[in-house]
């Protein structure tokens, strides 16, 4: 992963069943080719005890275009014991302004999920 202080991008969990942060939750990020139309994975992580995982991508690495973050809930609620709706969450954003800050959580249950953009 990239040095947390200079990512432009940083997500967290919530889990929003138990009110407790969405901790040791794997997920990647990926940009979209628009010439080939295929994403290619750029980071993989791992959400912190506090469900936040800071350093995804590095400034410079950080370019306009279209980008997702897969985050892996199925496996998530599998190490709770329990079942998942989703086996996996997909956020899919596009990036115009890539000089700005950007922070994506994701609120979740076993069975919704929701985001928003914050900075």
């Amino acid at each position: 992963m990239a040095v947390a202080e200079s990512s432009p991008l940083t997500t967290h969990v919530m889990n929003t069943s138990d009110g407790v942060p969405g901790a040791k939750m794997a997920l990647s990020l990926h940009r979209l080719d628009t010439r080939l139309m295929i994403w290619s994975m750029i980071s993989v992580g791992t959400t912190n005890e506090d469900g936040y995982c800071p350093g995804l991508i590095s400034r410079e690495a950080f370019i306009p275009g279209m980008y997702k973050l897969r985050f892996e809930t199925g496996s998530y609620w599998e190490g709770l014991g329990k079942t998942s709706f989703y086996p996996y969450v997909e956020i899919v954003f596009t990036i115009h302004y890539p000089a700005e800050r950007f922070h994506l959580p994701l609120l979740m249950s076993s069975f919704s999920y929701s985001t928003c953009r914050g900075n």
